[in-house]
């Protein structure tokens, strides 16, 4: 058919606020909004200020209420456990009431913070779905962080409870959490008052008394007696969640979605951007501790009311490369939504698509990629063998939903490989030169979003205000910055290029060079140090840390590298991948002091580079070429 954007896209431009006060009757509102935005408020504007709703209530109780108790909510299938479940919306409501009760019998009360430390498994959603039933606001922190990441994220948001389990399931081994959380709160200033922890079959966790509970205990109990909490009514502006971005420096960045925003955006996207119609089955392989699980595991099918899926595996190794497409027959997957590392990694392992052949796909409509650039390569693969759209999109940690992409639920757009296609309805995307003067067609420049930015999106970061301002809204005045740089070509398509700030994607993880360098910086033997994300064919990219040692150290270099490379994967966590450190002299620098760590990844990369006129020795690019062909690079 032929693709309604253009209409439905001028729609909204013409009348932004008509266009969200219609998305906005897809909520059920306990007071309805009269006003859909107001400019005033907060720190560029709020959006629905006056209405009030619950998002569990939108997320369980309604579909219950309106004839969807017996279809399936939640679908859980652990490869590495052989675990499975399926709640349906009635089972998923009195697990969700049985929480609440626990965590208001802890005492937390609307405006409270409840941190949750969880692998994937249902009790994970089940756990935040309870905090937004009762008005707490939940942060969730991916389980493979180390104690030093946690420590700084309950500082931070101040929790009054932790949600966790004893232990998450790698394919080869066992992560023991508690411990990880007990050093994390023996290092934090604030102290949590409870910690809600769900012991796993595999590893039977310590206990502190007076502070750790059983949730099997607990939970148990209270579904037994069919307890039950009434939704709180919460301000459409009130906090919903706190994600945090990533980095290990200072104060970390988190990231607020309020209630009612973040309801009508996630609601507006499963139809309108996917595709998806109530009932069916829509699985994004993500994690809980990323915004990709938070929007499209936990929240929009459950908002929708179609069916979402915990799956804790891999794409590969749980058995094996057909994992993927195992679950799409035995589920009757509508749409799969992934990152483009899992389909290198699916590549590698199967490259002539041999799994492919055993299992019937012809539930699936479309593939969506997303959390790094999509590869031309990958793309073409992956249309091969699966014979279905592959789309790519763009979105943020901060936005919740894509900026870019090929709406589906439109009318689908031509497919160009390499571009995310189109911005969405409520983002005006502009390309823009440094003095914020908008660029031509095919002009590289930074990509800002004109403010004010639509329902779902970032209103602050926790706490901080000014931050918000200083990190998102001060370099481009009267637009957001994306941070990433790209073009606009002749028919509108954006093509996003690259981070212009210091954060690298690793198999879908945003992580933080400077992080990491503060890391490397911290062993005795380090003068000095910068970290590049490298080209990786299967990951995305690769961190990469070139060190130069103290004068007079006297251990091997080869010794100090492991020695780093230990370091970041204790300090940041195994989801650092940190495999390559280079030893080297010195490193190439402006006269002004700057490392130029722009050029020393173009040379890593094997792209085309040129000396900068600034450097303040010439020679040095020897000697780094040197080092980087020493590796293998």
């Amino acid at each position: 058919m032929a693709s309604r954007y253009h209409e439905v896209y001028q729609s909204w431009k013409q009348d932004p606020l008509g266009f969200w006060a219609e998305a906005a009757k897809a909520i059920d509102w306990i007071k309805p909004p009269q006003k859909v935005f107001d400019p005033d408020m907060g720190v560029y504007g709020r959006w629905f200020p006056d209405g009030t709703l619950n998002t569990c209530y939108n997320a369980v109780d309604r579909h219950v209420k309106n004839g969807r108790a017996d279809q399936a909510a939640l679908i859980y299938d652990s490869p590495v456990t052989g675990m499975k479940r399926t709640f349906t919306y009635a089972q998923l409501l009195a697990e969700v009431n049985a929480v609440a009760s626990v965590l208001k019998d802890f005492g937390v009360t609307k405006g409270d913070r409840v941190l949750a430390y969880m692998p994937m498994i249902p009790e994970a959603v089940i756990g935040v779905l309870a905090c937004a039933r009762i008005g707490a606001i939940h942060s969730v922190v991916f389980g493979g962080f180390a104690s030093k990441e946690l420590a700084t994220r309950i500082n931070d948001s101040e929790p009054k409870v932790i949600l966790t389990a004893s232990c998450g399931i790698e394919p080869n081994r066992v992560v023991r959490y508690k411990p990880l959380l007990d050093e994390a709160i023996a290092m934090a200033a604030v102290k949590p008052e409870k910690v809600l922890l769900l012991q796993r079959p595999q590893e039977k966790a310590e206990m502190i008394g007076g502070r750790d509970f059983d949730w099997g205990d607990l939970v148990v109990a209270a579904l037994a007696e069919r307890r039950a909490v009434e939704p709180v009514e919460l301000a459409a502006t009130d906090p919903l969640y706190i994600l945090y971005t990533s980095g290990t420096t200072g104060v970390p960045k988190g990231v607020v979605r309020d209630n009612g925003g973040h309801a009508v955006a996630m609601c507006w996207t499963m139809k309108n951007h996917y595709g998806i119609e109530p009932g069916e089955v829509f699985w994004a392989a993500s994690d809980v501790g990323w915004v990709v699980g938070h929007s499209y595991i936990i929240y929009a099918q459950l908002l929708y009311g179609a069916t979402t899926v915990v799956y804790e595996g891999k794409p590969v190794g749980t058995p094996d490369a057909g994992a993927f497409w195992r679950m799409i027959e035995e589920y009757k997957i509508a749409a799969l939504f992934t990152a483009p590392t899992a389909f290198r990694a699916v590549r590698k392992e199967d490259p002539n698509a041999e799994h492919v052949k055993k299992y019937n796909l012809d539930s699936l409509r479309t593939l969506f990629l997303a959390g790094e650039r999509a590869d031309p390569e990958t793309v073409a693969w992956a249309e091969q063998v699966l014979k279905v759209p592959v789309i790519d999109h763009w979105w943020q940690t901060e936005t919740a939903w894509a900026i870019a992409g090929n709406p589906v639920g439109l009318g689908m757009l031509p497919v160009k490989r390499g571009s995310p296609t189109v911005a969405m309805p409520g983002y005006d995307v502009r390309i823009v030169d440094e003095a914020a003067h908008e660029v031509g067609v095919n002009k590289m420049g930074s990509i800002v979003v004109k403010l004010p930015l639509p329902p779902g999106c970032l209103p602050t970061l926790w706490r901080q205000d000014e931050r918000m301002k200083e990190s998102y809204l001060s370099e481009f005045p009267g637009y957001y910055k994306t941070a990433d740089a790209g073009f606009v070509d002749e028919d509108g398509y954006l093509y996003i290029m690259g981070r212009t700030d210091d954060i690298i994607n690793v198999a879908g993880h945003r992580l933080s060079t400077g992080g990491m360098e503060e890391v490397l910086a911290s062993h005795p033997d380090v003068a000095e140090c910068a970290v590049i994300g490298v080209k990786d064919e299967l990951k995305g990219e690769q961190p990469c840390g070139f060190v130069v040692l103290k004068s007079g150290v006297t251990r091997s270099p080869m010794d100090i590298e492991k020695d780093l490379i230990k370091l970041v994967r204790d300090k940041i966590g195994p989801v650092a991948a940190f495999k390559i450190a280079i030893t080297v002299n010195r490193l190439p620098k402006t006269r002004s002091g700057k490392i130029l760590r722009g050029t020393m990844k173009k040379i890593a990369d094997h792209d085309p580079w040129t000396m900068p006129a600034t450097i303040d020795d010439p020679a040095i690019m020897d000697e780094i070429m040197a080092a980087l062909q020493a590796k293998g690079f």
